[in-house]
């Protein structure tokens, strides 16, 4: 301190200083230095007790001087300077507003997981509730039944432990002969116990192993229909997750069980393998992501477009460039901000949420955006979240400070033999993911790279990637049925079948689903780059549409055979599909595609050339409904 102060105080003026800092220490909950007294230097000033002056070599004051000092700044610097922050835990500052949360915990961020990890569960379940019996149910497009049987044929005809390895499901433990209600049983628990944890924040282990076990059970049992990436995704973001929770306890903020940053590690190394694994892929992949042009084509090319698409699609080609830049920006340099401390972490964070949720407005990937914002909130602690929180006497933001407190106090929780246990699972749980991930790093790091598969049968480690390669035009199949007794004739009238959201009827307008997601008309996105031999799933819905199936037309948005006789026949048609121009004379009728004819998929077929074929493969044979 240097200057004058409180001019004609003398000793009184220093004992009100005295008192003060003293009353500010107990109010902190600061303690005084053994044998050290909280009494200010009091030095007299050249008129001899006129105020108080520090000399110019003043010894340095310890922990009992703190208090007083600041008190002189105060009266020094006047009434306008901001008070000192309160110390971690208190309730609020000198100023009635909320303190602080302090950096390093995660008590609020194992919450915010929690709850979008059971968001995620809850849509993928959904989905499942919905779908599973039209595609892998008793009558379904692919049965589950069949394709376990298949499995244990190979391994013997018995289920036996490579089995189980092969294909880990409880539907082993289940009687096969009521498939549709084991599936609908699986994904109900599924809801009821994602729904408990998104409304709640609150779980425990028992609960995220039992989401994990249920989802896994479907996953390996839904062959082509469960392909997509961010299967895999899921069941590793929710076997992370299950550590995330103590054993038992059900409770937002279980005292005993802070937030292991192994875990938090977990999956921020996740996130990490995420990003980079699908910026290499891009890199070597597709010539039009080192051109910088892929984004001409991705919007119109996609899976599922949404309205959103069209017009992006018609962007100028500098913010097509520009696009293509910022995503090797975040896909392949911003994911090391990962290890460059706490403020770069936050920053990744930050970055990769934004670029999810511009993926979620410009396209329906189903819920994988989403699943992908999961592990990016681990980089997030609680000071960060804080403000997603309320404060107030009670609330979770309250009870973390408190926790704060105690922990500075050195009062946290005490050491027992659980939290000794606990400490070896997290251990062992860091070693599991290191070994794990050797083959993923060999293959991110190979010329060779795979992207979307699994080395173990659990799927806990995983190697990841989006869009290696652009389609630059975008082919649709149409199914079509007609009622005429001569599929050639020339005057037969075809009808088309429209589904939920791929590209159909040119005037209709693109979907807005996500995260929902619509198996059938992304396993059509795919078939129209293969021929039906290579989707012979087609096929069987193709019999199906020939005896007008409930069952399978509830997958579709219209059947234009409803209240009607089944179509005769049914055949696939090979279209290649272009956004209209906006303002153009297509969109003036009304039109956001404009579609021509390339050819036949498949030629016209009636129930009676299917017979065999569904025979064949011990498939039911669809009758008239």
């Amino acid at each position: 301190m240097n200057g004058r102060v409180g001019r004609g105080r003398g000793c009184t003026g220093s004992h009100a200083l005295m008192r003060r800092g003293l009353a500010e220490r107990a109010a902190t909950g600061q303690e005084l230095a053994p044998g050290r007294r909280a009494w200010p230097q009091v030095w007299a000033g050249p008129r001899g007790g006129a105020g108080l002056a520090a000399p110019r070599r003043m010894r340095r004051a310890g922990p009992a001087m703190a208090a007083p000092r600041e008190s002189l700044r105060r009266r020094k610097a006047g009434a306008g300077d901001p008070e000192p922050e309160a110390p971690p835990g208190q309730g609020r500052d000198l100023k009635g507003r909320p303190a602080r949360l302090r950096a390093g915990t995660f008590w609020l961020t194992r919450i915010v997981l929690l709850r979008a990890l059971a968001f995620v569960y809850f849509v993928a379940f959904l989905v499942a509730f919905h779908q599973n019996k039209q595609l892998i149910g008793d009558r379904g497009l692919l049965p589950c039944r069949a394709y376990l049987q298949s499995v244990q044929r190979h391994f013997g005809g018995r289920v036996s432990w490579d089995a189980l390895s092969y294909a880990p499901t409880i539907l082993w433990l289940l009687d096969w002969s009521h498939m549709d209600a084991n599936l609908d049983a699986l994904a109900l628990l599924g809801l009821g116990i994602s729904s408990f944890i998104l409304v709640s924040g609150c779980a425990n282990m028992v609960l995220m192993a039992a989401l994990w076990v249920l989802y896994m059970s479907l996953v390996n049992v839904g062959q082509i229909w469960y392909s997509f990436g961010w299967e895999s995704q899921l069941l590793e973001t929710g076997f992370l997750g299950i550590f995330l929770c103590p054993l038992w306890t059900l409770s937002a903020l279980p005292r005993g069980t802070p937030t292991s940053r192994v875990v938090m590690w977990g999956f921020r190394w996740l996130i990490f393998r995420i990003m980079l694994g699908a910026g290499l892929i891009k890199i070597r992949g597709d010539q039009c992501w080192q051109d910088l042009t892929c984004m001409d084509f991705h919007y119109e090319t996609q899976p599922v477009p949404n309205p959103v698409a069209y017009f992006l699609h018609r962007s100028p080609w500098w913010f097509h460039r520009f696009e293509t830049l910022s995503n090797h920006f975040l896909e392949l340099v911003v994911p090391f901000f990962i290890f460059l401390g706490r403020r770069m972490c936050i920053v990744h964070g930050a970055l990769q949420v934004l670029f999810q949720v511009v993926l979620i407005i410009s396209g329906n990937l189903s819920f994988l955006n989403w699943l992908t914002i999961v592990p990016s909130l681990a980089c997030f602690d609680d000071a960060t979240l804080g403000g997603l929180f309320p404060s107030g006497p009670g609330r979770l933001k309250d009870q973390v400070l408190k926790i704060q407190e105690e922990e500075t106090r050195g009062a946290g929780a005490p050491r027992t033999r659980g939290s000794v246990a606990r400490g070896t699972v997290n251990l062992a749980l860091g070693i599991l993911v290191a070994w794990l991930s050797i083959p993923v790093v060999l293959n991110l790091l190979s010329p060779r790279q795979v992207m979307n598969s699994s080395f173990n049968p659990l799927r806990i480690v995983n190697t990841y990637g989006a869009f290696g390669s652009i389609t630059r035009e975008r082919t649709e199949v149409i199914l079509q049925g007609t009622a005429s007794a001569n599929a050639s004739a020339p005057d037969s009238a075809w009808e088309d079948y429209e589904f939920k959201c791929k590209p159909g009827d040119p005037r209709r307008r693109p979907c807005l689903i996500s995260p929902y997601h619509h198996r059938l008309d992304w396993l059509m996105w795919f078939a129209a780059f293969q021929t039906y031999e290579h989707n012979e799933w087609i096929i069987h819905l193709a019999g199906k549409l020939l005896a007008n199936d409930a069952q399978a037309l509830s997958l579709l948005a219209r059947n234009p055979f409803e209240g009607r006789d089944p179509p005769r026949w049914v055949r696939g048609e090979h279209y290649r599909y272009k956004f209209s121009r906006p303002g153009g004379r297509h969109a003036a009728e009304g039109k956001w595609w404009i579609r021509r004819r390339l050819g036949p998929y498949f030629p016209p077929l009636s129930r009676q050339d299917l017979r065999g074929y569904f025979t064949s493969r011990e498939w039911p044979y669809p009758e008239p409904e």
